[in-house]
């Protein structure tokens, strides 16, 4: 009897430190500990006086003339290359945002897909159809299928697993997640990093975290897609509270981050709360 009861609880702390260790990396959402690329000391900086960012794509409606769907995707402008970040899920409404916000797709060097949903890669056939010749960044998880499919229509595309430059003072933090596999954008200029997330499925204050463990450096900006349109109050709360510890100075939640995680964003950010919604230009003077 002794020895049931004794193999009963062996059975139950192996299992409770299981799920104990399952949660913690889902939480951190890190393949593997980042080796640093940067930590501030050597890492190109880009100006933020010359930084452009551009809300190509996004559900949250904005400027007449501008399709608002579900799907994120921006323009980074201001460094040595022009970056696509995602690709909303419609390729004709990309396409129709771009002509309404005079951006010419042939004039894009690099794009980077955060994740596979579709709502983020749905507009990358399209734009390949009309420039292939871009650098394409992916999760090394994305299907091989997939990435045949891009090198066929004559991407170059780059696997991405670990902390990346992709050109001087842009960088991808790496791929994160368990489940759902996702990486995103850290820029380093001369007032701190910004980072720009697709859904921050693997948590947005670990993606926070990571960026600054991986580049170095104060988060100046962290924008994008923040996966909280389903969590509560107390969580949103929380979530802010991890910003704040992290030194976010200034945030702008879009696309699935949800009307509530908003307002509460701007309620707890006041003057450093950005809204964005499709459409929106975001000079480097703003962040001043």
């Amino acid at each position: 009897m002794k020895r049931k009861v004794y193999i009963t609880a062996v059975f139950v702390i192996v299992a409770l430190a299981a799920a104990l260790w399952v949660r913690a990396g889902s939480e951190s959402g890190a393949d593997d500990a980042p080796a640093p690329i940067g930590k501030g000391e050597g890492v190109s900086m880009l100006s933020l006086d010359k930084l452009r960012i551009t809300v190509v794509y996004d559900n949250n409606p904005g400027a007449p003339g501008l399709r608002a769907e579900w799907g994120f995707a921006c323009l980074v402008e201001g460094a040595d290359k022009r970056i696509l970040f995602d690709t909303g899920g419609d390729a004709p409404v990309l396409l129709a945002n771009m002509d309404s916000l005079s951006i010419d797709p042939g004039d894009i060097d690099v794009v980077v897909l955060s994740h596979k949903h579709e709502d983020h890669t749905g507009g990358v056939r399209a734009l390949l159809g009309v420039n292939p010749d871009v650098m394409l960044y992916v999760p090394e998880s994305f299907s091989g299928e997939f990435k045949s499919e891009m090198r066929e229509a004559g991407a170059e595309v780059i696997e991405v697993k670990s902390p990346l430059e992709i050109c001087g003072g842009v960088y991808s933090i790496g791929q994160m997640g368990t489940l759902i596999k996702e990486h995103s954008l850290a820029l380093a200029t001369d007032r701190g990093l910004i980072v720009i997330t697709g859904c921050a499925h693997p948590g947005i204050v670990s993606i926070v975290e990571r960026a600054r463990e991986a580049i170095g450096g104060d988060v100046l900006l962290a924008m994008g897609g923040f996966h909280l349109r389903r969590d509560s109050d107390d969580t949103l709360d929380e979530v802010i509270a991890g910003f704040r510890d992290a030194g976010v100075l200034y945030a702008a939640p879009c696309h699935c981050s949800g009307d509530r995680a908003r307002e509460r964003f701007g309620q707890a950010y006041g003057d450093n709360y950005l809204e964005l919604v499709v459409g929106t230009v975001l000079e480097g003077s703003v962040l001043r």
